[in-house]
């Protein structure tokens, strides 16, 4: 009987740990594919950007020599799992705030990590410093309009 408690307990003592343990994790990168599911109109808009083709355009560059420390800008997660600067460099790591029921509700969405970006988002990589472009946030450079033929 003891026995049997004491699996019990150790039981529900894991499902609670897994639980805290889930809860607490931070959220992670989905890739512009999952948004393009929704989006498709600023995912057809971005893929004919500088930013869509970053990190092919920064290895290929002849001005500067290419390196691990690029990707800071020139990827999404900073590696080349995610090449180019996708959704999620400018929006938030989207696991949390992927879901329809989520993202139909922009207050829902920004609470479960949406980011809408501003100037600020732009300072990350635009900063004015060495090659680092200065760029000044307009709606237009967010809204990824329909591409023109």
């Amino acid at each position: 009987m003891i026995k049997r408690t004491l699996i019990v307990i150790a039981v529900v003592v894991a499902i609670l740990g897994l639980s805290a343990l889930t809860a607490s994790a931070a959220p992670t990168f989905v890739g512009a594919e999952k948004c393009k599911m929704c989006h498709k109109l600023q995912y057809d808009s971005w893929g004919q950007t500088k930013h869509a083709k970053a990190t092919e355009n920064a290895k290929a560059s002849t001005k500067m020599k290419f390196e691990a420390a690029c990707l800071t800008c020139h990827a999404t997660n900073k590696d080349e799992a995610m090449a180019g600067v996708q959704c999620e460099a400018c929006h938030g790591a989207g696991s949390d705030f992927k879901g329809l029921s989520v993202m139909k509700d922009l207050a829902k969405a920004k609470a479960a990590g949406l980011v809408i970006p501003t100037q600020t988002t732009c300072d990350g990589c635009h900063d004015g410093n060495d090659h680092h472009k200065k760029m000044v946030f307009t709606k237009d450079v967010h809204a990824h309009k329909a591409p023109t033929p």
